[in-house]
C-alpha cells in the first residue's frame, strides 16, 4: 500500500512540466537537462538503430549527440501535443511531435512523431522509465 497520498491533477501537472521541459532541452541540444529525470534502469526504443533500444543511462546518453548534431541543422522538435496520466506508482504519457528538417517538414507537414512515456515515483518525484519514439510507416513506393 502506498504511503503517501496525492492528488492526481498535481502529479500529472508536475509529469507534463517534466515532458515539456526534456523536448525543449532536446531542441536546444542540452544534454544535461536531457539526461535529468530518467531512472538507472532507462529502456528506450528509438526510430534509428539499435533495434533492441537503448538500456541504461551510459546507453540513452550515447544516442543524443548524433541527434543534436542534426537537430543544430535546423530541424524542429516541437511538442503539438501532450496527454498524462498518473497513478499512485507510476503513471504514462503519450505525446506527438513535429520533427523533421524544414525539407521533411515542407514535404510531410502531416507527418509526426509518436512518444511514449512510462514514469516511476522514486523518493516523491516522477522519473523517465521507458520511452519510445516512433514514426508511422511510410506508404510503400513501389505499390
Amino acid at each position: 500500500m502506498p504511503t503517501h497520498t496525492t492528488d492526481r491533477s498535481i502529479d500529472e501537472a508536475q509529469i507534463r512540466t517534466l515532458i515539456e521541459r526534456w523536448a525543449r532541452a532536446a531542441h536546444d541540444g542540452d544534454i544535461d537537462t536531457v539526461l535529468a529525470d530518467h531512472t538507472d534502469d532507462i529502456v528506450m526504443f528509438d526510430v534509428p538503430p539499435p533495434q533492441e533500444g537503448a538500456r541504461g543511462p551510459d546507453a540513452y546518453a550515447a544516442t543524443w549527440p548524433q541527434f543534436f548534431e542534426w537537430q543544430a541543422g535546423g530541424a524542429t522538435f516541437d511538442l503539438l501535443e501532450l496527454d498524462v496520466t498518473a497513478g499512485e506508482e507510476v503513471a504514462f504519457a503519450w505525446a506527438l511531435l513535429r520533427c523533421g528538417t524544414p525539407a521533411e517538414n515542407a514535404a510531410r507537414p502531416d507527418r509526426r512523431l509518436r512518444l511514449t512515456i512510462g514514469l516511476r515515483r522514486h523518493d516523491n518525484r516522477w522519473l523517465i522509465a521507458h520511452e519510445h519514439h516512433s514514426f508511422a510507416a511510410e506508404p510503400d513506393s513501389e505499390g
